[in-house]
């Protein structure tokens, strides 16, 4: 029997299965990795002006990671796979 399809106490199947959590997981390291992509661009003096906030880095891909690391939880949340019928098996 596989892990996949175990029964809890109550006879149900688990509501999360393994293939959740591994996408749930994914689904945090890119928005992790978004937000850590977005910190930076301290200045010294705050009276100056940087350039360095309107960079690519921060405008482009980070909001895109941050993005796909949550279509990537819906997506976890969502997944279900699909029963065997009983031709296939």
């Amino acid at each position: 029997m596989k892990l996949e399809q175990k029964e809890n106490k109550e006879g149900k199947a688990p509501l999360f299965r393994t293939t959740n959590y591994i996408l749930m997981a994914v689904g945090l390291v890119l928005l992790l990795l978004g937000y850590l992509l977005l910190r930076g661009g301290q200045v010294a003096d705050p009276n100056t002006f940087d350039g360095e906030i309107f960079n690519t880095r921060r405008l482009v891909v980070s909001p895109i990671l941050m993005f796909l690391g949550i279509v990537m939880e819906a997506v976890a949340i969502m997944w279900h796979p699909r029963k065997k019928s009983e031709s296939e098996a």
